[in-house]
């Protein structure tokens, strides 16, 4: 695990280091008009940082950043980072329960020390927890005319600071004017034999729209079929593990704002009908963005 932390950061900053270097030379042929790249980076900051109808940060606010490039030919390779909070700010315990004799009734006293025995259990903020998301993508948009167009992706999601997270896709879209359909494969998964592990697969739909005086309105939705999608909620009368699918469908709408220079703002909405029991948050999530790109 730490080599992989150490090799993802290096990745990170060296994708970071040629794109700064490149960016200069590509500015340079700009001005000379010769350049074939587009390069851009672009910093935000939302109330919430929602993905797929789930919050990364415990409903509360997030700062994002990433850099990009890409060639006329339609190929792309880029890099996005925000902080997370899957634990909600919580924090570590560890919770003491007394042992309890069943025949007395009372609790056990280890007969070595004269003291009374207990049993402990950690409750609260993983140690493991992330606490920032940091993605690396490359991929290749193909516009058959001036209506429909197709596009193949790669994303490789690594949480350094964290254990048994990272994850990556590849993906298949197709965009017909305002109307986009899409669909994305797990292929590498470290959470082995659970969620976001090889084999899932994330379907997705949505269509933007722009209305006047700069505003855009757009719908999304989506669904999660998990490979491993069994999760245990407990434990029934008889002793028997209780399971329930972590399957799920997301949707949600965003008002959106150009302002020039100032950047984009939105106001945006996004839910979930996932099983309260699996641990989703099924409350409606309003929240506010904005980004600026360079």
């Amino acid at each position: 695990m730490t080599t992989r932390m150490i090799r993802t950061g290096a990745a990170a900053s060296a994708l970071a280091a040629a794109s700064a270097l490149s960016m200069s030379a590509a500015l340079a042929e700009d001005a000379a008009g010769t350049s074939p790249w587009d390069f851009s980076a672009n910093i935000g900051a939302v109330s919430n940082y929602i993905w797929r109808g789930v919050t990364q940060t415990g409903d509360q606010a997030a700062v994002q950043g990433g850099l990009d490039a890409k060639h006329k030919s339609g190929f792309y390779v880029g890099t996005w980072a925000s902080n997370i909070d899957w634990d909600e700010g919580s924090s570590q315990e560890v919770v003491l329960t007394p042992v309890i004799d069943p025949n007395t009734g009372k609790q056990e006293i280890d007969p070595t020390t004269d003291a009374p025995v207990y049993t402990a259990a950690t409750t609260g903020a993983d140690p493991h927890s992330p606490n920032y998301e940091l993605d690396l993508y490359t991929g290749y948009d193909y516009a058959i005319n001036d209506d429909l167009s197709v596009g193949v992706n790669g994303i490789y999601y690594a949480y350094p600071d964290g254990r048994d997270s990272d994850f990556a896709e590849i993906g298949l879209s197709g965009t017909y004017k305002w109307f986009t359909l899409g669909a994305a494969y797990t292929v590498y998964g470290e959470n082995d034999g659970g969620l976001f592990d090889d084999g899932d697969w994330y379907f997705y739909g949505s269509a933007d729209v722009s209305l006047p005086y700069d505003f855009g309105f757009g719908v999304r939705g989506g669904y999660y079929d998990f490979r491993h999608d069994q999760v245990d909620v407990g434990v029934d009368a008889a002793g028997n593990i209780v399971t329930q699918s972590a399957d799920y469908w997301n949707y949600g709408a965003t008002i959106s704002k150009d302002g020039g220079k100032f950047g984009t703002f939105s106001l945006n909405w996004d839910q979930n009908s996932g099983k309260e029991s699996v641990g989703y948050d099924t409350d409606p999530k309003f929240w506010v963005g904005w980004n600026k790109e360079f």
